[in-house]
């Protein structure tokens, strides 16, 4: 799989609060991305019939493996983030250690680019899946039009 990592070309100084917004808002795109793939689950299991048959069946079969791969790379990803939103309490207390904002940052803006590529090759994914469900759902009316 090809990820595509985001350049960040500047650095911006951001207060605790604007990564704290930013790190809630990632892991409610990362959990909605889980009932995504639970959707697009359930709609593969609708049309299994019709992905495994004829000409359908290698390319369902390297989505459907994307899809379990996506599914199982979720969770840990999620975990991290939000290992991470907890760790913004250490910035906050008043003990001063030095480079902890500075590494925290780093630590922020890897896992935020890491969480948007996961959600770029998602949606490719979830492209893929909805065009090939649509050219079954046009096979199978065309189908019951002829009879």
């Amino acid at each position: 799989m090809n990820t595509n990592s985001y350049k960040m070309k500047y650095k911006e100084w951001r207060n605790p609060s604007s990564l704290h917004e930013e790190t809630i808002r990632c892991i409610s795109e990362l959990e909605f991305i889980d009932d995504e793939i639970q959707f697009l689950s359930d709609l593969i299991k609708e049309f299994t019939l019709e992905l495994i048959s004829g000409k359908n069946f290698e390319e369902s079969k390297a989505i459907i493996n994307d899809l379990s791969a996506y599914k199982k790379a979720l969770k840990p990803l999620l975990k991290e983030i939000e290992i991470h939103k907890n760790d913004l309490q250490t910035l906050l207390d008043d003990i001063d250690i030095p480079d902890e904002e500075d590494d925290y940052q780093i630590v922020h803006d890897k896992l935020i680019s890491e969480a948007r590529a996961y959600n770029l090759k998602v949606r490719k994914l979830k492209t893929k899946i909805f065009g090939l469900i649509k050219e079954i759902m046009k096979v199978s009316k065309q189908k019951r039009l002829l009879k």
